[in-house]
């Protein structure tokens, strides 16, 4: 993710998630987290997910979740 452009709420998550979030990550607490309307909190997610940060978990409608894609770097 290194020298890759963030907003400030997807730096926000992305650091909860690297420090032990409880739980699966979805479009609600996302949007919980960063005080957002889950329209805003669906489009930083996509963003993530195309971008190859985020990956959609199997599954779907309100079971729906992102879990982050941790590469080793060789």
């Amino acid at each position: 993710m290194a020298g890759q452009a963030l907003n400030e709420r997807q730096r926000k998550v992305i650091t909860r998630l690297l420090d032990g979030f409880e739980g699966k990550l979805t479009n609600a607490k996302w949007a919980a987290i960063t005080k957002v309307s889950s329209d805003m909190a669906l489009r930083d997610i996509n963003a993530l997910v195309q971008r190859g940060i985020l990956v959609k978990e199997p599954g779907c409608g309100r079971s729906t979740s992102y879990a982050l894609v941790l590469e080793l770097e060789s």
